[in-house]
């Protein structure tokens, strides 16, 4: 099947179980961006509930943004892209029919996958926050097969992904969270594992030979990215770099506006001058969707013979 014809969540599928080239897997902050970086070659997006959301919302990754509001914010960047994108699902937005329901929301939505957490409803941390807790393992499988049961239902290419945050949890070792991400896998079905706080390289590469598919892990207690070479030697083909693309758009946006605070006008002038040989592109609508060359189009259809301001 073409790429043009195959859905986005089935292209996902293959993309995180390719073996021979690693999947970078980044926040698009808007939808504009998200066109941006599909033109700029990137293959999929994760619409995160603290850094996307609530970037739109202003409400920190607290377990406040709601369920309809993630997929509201995710279905509009999914819309305007062909590329598939991931969401957020926190800890689920509460019990095993909500859960259900959020699944189904996201694949009416076109939304390709989600990441789901193994933390309590009651306590959700942004990650990496002191205090973090995870549910006992049989809740956590609940709420994870029924995630997999309704997209078996609805779309089996649908991608669940299960985020495990054990290692940080209250004596939290690196056997309890490899056991929860073999379970998470192994029992209730999940696609696709995360192991969220790696202490060391070698506690990633203990972890990838005990679990079978795809698997990925944060930058967690590391003291910094990996890159991609290094995924592969440990094969690992998914790499998790979401935060990237905010803060190089923050610091491009600060570094205008001190200089527009004192030059004015000069700097928009500065920047126009610094881009003559590095031309970027205008996220537009492209002319097959509902865009300006649509609208004169179908105004030329509906209105062949008067003027349709009139």
């Amino acid at each position: 099947m073409s790429k043009k014809l195959e859905s986005k969540s089935a292209r996902l599928q293959a993309l995180i179980h390719r073996r021979d080239k690693i999947l970078s897997v980044l926040h698009p902050p808007t939808a504009a961006h998200a066109r941006i970086m599909e033109r700029a070659g990137c293959e999929a997006l994760f619409v995160g509930t603290g850094g996307v959301v609530g970037a739109y919302t202003g409400l920190a990754d607290v377990g406040t943004a709601t369920m309809s509001e993630c997929v509201t914010i995710a279905g509009w960047i999914a819309d305007s892209v062909s590329i598939p994108v991931i969401m957020d699902g926190d800890t689920g937005h509460g019990g095993i029919m909500a859960v259900r329901r959020m699944v189904r929301e996201c694949i009416r939505a076109g939304i390709a996958g989600i990441r789901i957490d193994d933390q309590p409803i009651e306590g959700k941390r942004k990650t990496q926050s002191a205090g973090v807790e995870v549910v006992p393992l049989h809740q956590a499988i609940a709420r994870y097969r029924a995630a997999v049961d309704m997209k078996n239902e609805l779309d089996p290419n649908f991608v669940v992904m299960a985020q495990c945050y054990a290692r940080d949890a209250p004596n939290g070792t690196l056997e309890n969270t490899i056991a929860r991400l073999r379970a998470y896998r192994e029992e209730a079905g999940v696609d696709w594992v995360q192991f969220e706080s790696p202490h060391s390289v070698d506690e990633i590469r203990v972890a990838r030979a005990a679990v079978t598919g795809p698997f990925s892990f944060m930058k967690g207690k590391l003291d910094r990215y990996l890159d991609l070479d290094e995924h592969l030697a440990l094969g690992v083909t998914i790499a998790w770099y979401p935060g990237f693309t905010h803060h190089v758009t923050w610091a491009a946006l600060w570094d205008f506006m001190i200089a527009f605070q004192s030059d004015g006008v000069k700097a928009w002038n500065a920047f126009v001058e610094s881009r003559q040989d590095r031309p970027y592109p205008l996220p537009e609508v492209p002319e097959h969707g509902e865009s300006g060359a649509k609208q004169r189009a179908l105004e030329q259809r509906y209105f062949p013979s008067a003027d349709p301001h009139r």
